[in-house]
This record gives structure tokens, C-alpha cells and sequence, in this order.
């Protein structure tokens, strides 16, 4: 296939450059083992290609990336680090598509219709053939948050189970961050629309709805319509219906604010009430709302594409490297007639950096722990890969030393910080400004703790189970000209592109800044993997426990 052939023509001609400048003997070391941007400006290139489809899992784009991911792996010295001796780890899903969806709220008499992707988004991850609610009471649960150990408890005693609750997005610190019931402005889990969903059917409820709100959601209306209007994608569970509501939703603000006005409710009034301790669920009058609508519903295997360099004196401790290679695929064209979601930032550029990374170790000094490449899959069904991996992990998470994600690189230049998202949480903390002020660069906390990344994306898995992972990206003022270019470009992606169809390479980006992202996990890495240090989590962490439990095996 002809991308194939391209990465190998490229990879061929740096071989040839790095020949001729030593005079047709060995390629200098130093060239070989330099981060190039080039390649990685070539694996995006390829990687989001109209021919693969914006690489939905299930799909054939994913045979093609599969492919694409393990013959790079190969060529770069890795081994299949699979199951079985290969170079994958089965993943299965069930897979949701819902159709023939027909909504609607009805308020004292008064019907409102609800078209899907304008007013709400309706989804379903419960395995069946259909869905059916018939005038099913609402009930507003604030921030729909059950955490006794902060003593917050939307639910109080009421009684939501067959109701469909209506929660806000985010936790209850983003409008008055002064509270620090949830850590400030730092999103917590409890602020994750995962968590929502979970919670919900912990309570027993029918149904959930999500007022979208930009702000706190850090997404626009967009970027719910595109995220879930398609396929949904769930791991096999044992007891689904204990797991999953019948209706996972979302509406607009404005549509949010008319049903409470016509319930004889002021929402505004209820979202500042929502920020306290004592809030008590809210019936809204008269209100019910009706969902009906057909699933499909059917099993699928994707897989992860695992690959291995084994360590020489210590083979059975693991040094992590991770990205997401799957993306949101084929969905409803946007205002030009594209349909191909890409997903060329997010996340062929850090698939690429992997790929990159993986040749730098391949052709360096042999490392005395393994270092290990996971692309995961299903990261955008709600990170199922790497929690499929976390829970079924092929090498052992209690000798994981450390882990390294990365998730939608920087792509517009070389940049002031360094932005470590969960900042304070482990001792990598430490690790990484020293890297960052080897670049002239200094760490900053999570600039935008809000937007909860820490839960975003595959390193959450692996952390919540004890390894120390971390993830840490570029971020603040751009270090060299043309300053205001740069910032515009960074605004617009995350304004206008992030998960639409018109997150495309580009053979302009000044990649810079992300080699520079990738070499403070190389440095890091090389040291690790080099030593007998086990990384560990700060005190006052809440992953702590979960590795503490496994130190017998890091002895």
C-alpha cells in the first residue's frame, strides 16, 4: 500500500543522509538517535490520511493502522510485545448505535420536541434492542456527586430510581472556586461525565441528562454532537444493568433553562444552590420527559498494539510509553461535505511520537528494563483500552516502574512551560523539571485544571491502580516569533477543531515544541530504565494505597 511504501522511502533516505555524512560508514550515533520531525511530521501525514478513515475502531481503517503501527515497530528494533508473541492484545467491546431516535420533554401540558444533535444528544451503553421512556418524572441533582469522604451527597435521601435525573457538567468548585470542596478550580473525577453516568446508575435511575455548558464542560455543543451522536463503545460487563442507565444524554443550556422556567423553576437559582453541602434534590413540576429509540447492538474486537525492547539485566520490569491511535472515524459532514473526523492532532501526533521514540531507543544503547509501546484503542468511547490493559495488563503493574502519555501534541512551536497535568501527585514531578530546565524551559501545574485532563486520558487507568504515569505537555507563551500566529493557531484548534472533521496535517506545523514534549519522556525514561529507582507516589495521593499494596514485588 502506497503508505507504506512512503514511510519506508523516508526512513530509507534519513539512513542514506545519516551514511553520507560519515563518509558511508556506520550513521553517526547522534543523528540516529536525535528525535526527528520529519518522521514524525510524516507518520501524522499518514496516519490521518483520508484513507484511513479517521481510524474508528472496529472498522477496516483499523486493519490499516494495526499494520501501519507494527511494521514501524518492527522496523524501528522493537518485538511484537503482545499476547500469544504478537503485536496486539485483543480488546472486546459491545458496541451501541442508536436510531429512529425520537425525544421530547412535556412540562404542565405543554409538549416540546427535542431534535437529536440540535437540542439533545441521546446515547445508550446498555445491551438490548431498544430503549423506551414514557413520561418518566425529572428530577435536578445538582452535580449528581456521591463522595461521603468529602461529606457532599447530592442524592440525600430521595428516592431517583426509574426518574431521570438532570446533573450539571463539572463539580461544584468551577463557578466558585474559593470553596475547595473539590480541590478549586482542579476538576476532580467526580467532575467527569463518566462519573455522572456511573453514579446515576448506582442510584438506580433511568435515565441521565447533562446540561452542557462550554465553560466548565471545556468542549463546545459541537464536540458533543460529534462525540455522541455515532457508535458508543462499552467493555463486556458481568451485570450491565447495575452499570449503565437505559439513557446517557445531553442538552443545551438554553434548553435546560426554558424546561425549568416552564417547570415554574429558576436554573440559575438551582445552580447556585448546587454548590453547597446542603442541597437536596429538586423535583421540577409536571415535567417528565420521553425517550424511544432502536439499538443495535453487537460485539466487536479491537485490539492495542503493544511492542517490546527487552531490558539486558532486568527483562521483568517495564518502563511505559502510551498513546491513543484510534480517533472518532466517519460521522455527519460539516459545512464543507466532510465526514472524515482525521483526528491528525489528536491523536496521530502522538502515535507518531511513540513511533519516533520507539526507533530513538531502537537504535541507541539496549536499556537494562524493557521499555514497552502501547497504542491504545478506545480512547474516545471513555479510555477502554487502557482500562482493558490496566485491568488485563500483559506485564505486571506492580514491576511498571513509571509510564509516560501522550495525548494531542503540540504542534504550533517551541513554547515557555512545561504544563504536568496532575501536578504534585508523584515523585516524577521532580524528574520532569529538572528535564524542562535542561530545555531552558520551567514546569507548570495543569494550566487548565478545570477541564479535568488528568481523567481524560490513558494514563488514568494505569494510575488509579498505582503506577506512576505522567502526562505533560507544552504550554504558554510560544518562544519565538511569529508570537501572535502561533497563539492563533493553538485558539482555533482547540476552539474550532478539536474532535471536528477539520483536524488535518499540516505541512506547516513547526514541530519544535513537540520534540521537545518527547525528549523530556526520553531523558526521563533513559534514567529510569538505567537504575534501580522506583518512582512513588506524594503522600496525600489518592493512588498511593493502590501501589502500596504491591511493594513486596519492587523489593
Amino acid at each position: 500500500m502506497r503508505f507504506l511504501s512512503t514511510a519506508a522511502a523516508l526512513a530509507a533516505g534519513a539512513l542514506l543522509s545519516a551514511c553520507a555524512m560519515t563518509g558511508g560508514g556506520p550513521a553517526d550515533t547522534a543523528a540516529t538517535t536525535a528525535i526527528d520531525a520529519a518522521r514524525l511530521s510524516e507518520h501524522v501525514r499518514v496516519l490521518s490520511d483520508d484513507s484511513f478513515q479517521g481510524r474508528g475502531i472496529g472498522t477496516p481503517a483499523e486493519d490499516m493502522v494495526v499494520r501501519y503501527l507494527s511494521e514501524q515497530y518492527a522496523a524501528a528494533g522493537f518485538q511484537p510485545g503482545g499476547e500469544n508473541g504478537g503485536w496486539t492484545q485483543d480488546v472486546t467491546l459491545n458496541r451501541f448505535t442508536a436510531s429512529n431516535i425520537h425525544a421530547g420533554f412535556k412540562v404542565r401540558g405543554d409538549s416540546i420536541p427535542l431534535a437529536q444533535g440540535q437540542q439533545i444528544v441521546v446515547s445508550t451503553r446498555l445491551p438490548g434492542r431498544s430503549v423506551s421512556l414514557t413520561d418518566a418524572p425529572l428530577v435536578f441533582v445538582g452535580y449528581g456527586i456521591k463522595a461521603p469522604e468529602r461529606n457532599w451527597n447530592d442524592f440525600k435521601d430521595v428516592d431517583v430510581r426509574g426518574k431521570v435525573i438532570v446533573v450539571l457538567v463539572n463539580d461544584a468548585d468551577f463557578e466558585q472556586p474559593e470553596l475547595n470542596t473539590f480541590n478549586g478550580r482542579a476538576m476532580t473525577y467526580y467532575g467527569r461525565w463518566t462519573y455522572k453516568y456511573e453514579e446515576a446508575a448506582r442510584q438506580g435511575a433511568a435515565g441521565v441528562i447533562i446540561v452542557h455548558e462550554t465553560a466548565p464542560a471545556s468542549y463546545g455543543w459541537a464536540t458533543v454532537t460529534n462525540s455522541w451522536s455515532g457508535p458508543q463503545f462499552d467493555i463486556v460487563r458481568q451485570n450491565a444493568a447495575a452499570e449503565r442507565v437505559k439513557m446517557e444524554s445531553w442538552i443545551q443550556r438554553d434548553v435546560a433553562v426554558d424546561l425549568f422556567r416552564r417547570a415554574g423553576l429558576d436554573f440559575d437559582a438551582l445552580k447556585t444552590q448546587a454548590r453547597s453541602r446542603d442541597f437536596r434534590p429538586v423535583e421540577l413540576p409536571g415535567a417528565t420527559v420521553s425517550a424511544a429509540f432502536d439499538v443495535a447492538t453487537s460485539q466487536i474486537t479491537t485490539r492495542n498494539v503493544v511492542a517490546r525492547l527487552p531490558g539486558t539485566t532486568h527483562p521483568d520490569e517495564t518502563i511505559l510509553f502510551t498513546a491513543h491511535w484510534d480517533h472518532i472515524g466517519v460521522g455527519e459532514p460539516d459545512a464543507s461535505g466532510d465526514a472524515i473526523f482525521n483526528g491528525a492532532v489528536d491523536n496521530a501526533t502522538g502515535t507518531a511520537g511513540l513511533l519516533e521514540l520507539a526507533r530513538v531507543w531502537g537504535a541507541g544503547p539496549r536499556p537494562e528494563r524493557s521499555i514497552v509501546m502501547i497504542s491504545f484503542t478506545a480512547e474516545e468511547s471513555g479510555l477502554l483500552g487502557s482500562e482493558y490493559y490496566a485491568a488485563n495488563p500483559v506485564y505486571p503493574l506492580a514491576t511498571t516502574v513509571a509510564g509516560f502519555n501522550m495525548d494531542a501534541m503540540n504542534v504550533y512551536g517551541r513554547v515557555a512551560h512545561l504544563g504536568v497535568i496532575g501536578y504534585g501527585q508523584s515523585e516524577l514531578d521532580e524528574r520532569l523539571t529538572a528535564a524542562a530546565q535542561r530545555q531552558g524551559r520551567t514546569v507548570t501545574p495543569d494550566e487548565n485544571p478545570a477541564a479535568g485532563s488528568y481523567f481524560r486520558s490513558d494514563h488514568f487507568p494505569l494510575a488509579k491502580r498505582g503506577v506512576p504515569m505522567a502526562y505533560a505537555e507544552g504550554g504558554g507563551e510560544f518562544r519565538d516569533e511569529p508570537m501572535a500566529a502561533r497563539n492563533a493557531a493553538r485558539d482555533e484548534y482547540g476552539s474550532r477543531r478539536y474532535h471536528q472533521a477539520d483536524d488535518e496535517w499540516s505541512a506547516d506545523w513547526d514541530l519544535r515544541g513537540q520534540i521537545e514534549d518527547l525528549e523530556v519522556a526520553l531523558w526521563i525514561g533513559r534514567d529510569l530504565a538505567n537504575s534501580r529507582d522506583w518512582p512513588e507516589w506524594k503522600p496525600g495521593s489518592e493512588f498511593g494505597p493502590a501501589r502500596a499494596a504491591s511493594a513486596a514485588a519492587r523489593r
